[in-house]
């Protein structure tokens, strides 16, 4: 976790404190551009920290979520 970017570091918060949440949301929350939420995304990723799902409300998105965070709490925030 120490070698990850800031911004990978905010985006885990947030996906700790909310639960399952997507690009646009995340990118939202965390005040940052949607450039830096995907590579936020991808590092995390990358660690094999992130879990991605299929949001079935708009399959033009996926929903994100920490590995092993215990149970990743239900639905969507909006």
């Amino acid at each position: 976790m120490e070698a990850l970017p800031p911004s990978a570091k905010l985006v885990f918060k947030i996906l700790e404190q909310n639960g399952l949440l997507t690009q646009k949301q995340i990118t939202r929350e965390s005040y940052l551009p949607p450039r830096t939420v995907r590579y936020a995304l991808n590092r995390l990723k990358k660690k094999d920290l992130l879990e991605e799902r299929f949001y079935f409300r708009d399959a033009r998105q996926s929903l994100y979520g920490l590995k092993n965070a215990g149970e990743i709490r239900g639905d969507v925030q909006h």
